[in-house]
């Protein structure tokens, strides 16, 4: 992989609690405990130990981060901030919070970045 372009933004997505019970086991497919994070900034979240996060929950998180990266506003999705959601997985399992930290670099379509020279 060759990243050529620096992202707008950085997310982080937390773990910040499961809807029944107070395990993993048996509950959670991909193992998330409370307080596991994630982070990425246009690829897909990974932890430190370099694991992915569930592909549920990616196909949750990716209309909301490219929200924000055109310019939106995550209150108007029900976010309790401007850069922050909190979400429930697919399954009904596990609540991740999603946050926004933009990086000061020039959006990637107004910059024309995607444009062949």
């Amino acid at each position: 992989m060759k990243k050529w372009y620096d992202e707008e933004y950085e997310f982080e997505v937390e773990v910040t609690g499961f809807l029944r019970g107070e395990k993993t086991e048996n509950y959670c497919r991909n193992g998330e405990e409370i307080g596991d994070k994630y982070r990425c900034t246009y690829g897909c979240p990974v932890n430190d130990q370099g694991e992915g996060i569930c592909s549920k929950t990616m196909m949750m998180l990716y209309p909301l981060m490219e929200a924000v990266r055109a310019g939106g506003d995550l209150t108007n999705l029900g976010g309790d901030d401007k850069y922050a959601k909190t979400i429930v997985c697919p399954d009904g399992c596990v609540l991740f919070r999603l946050t926004a930290k933009p990086l000061g670099n020039e959006n990637f379509h107004r910059g024309g970045f995607w444009k062949q020279g």
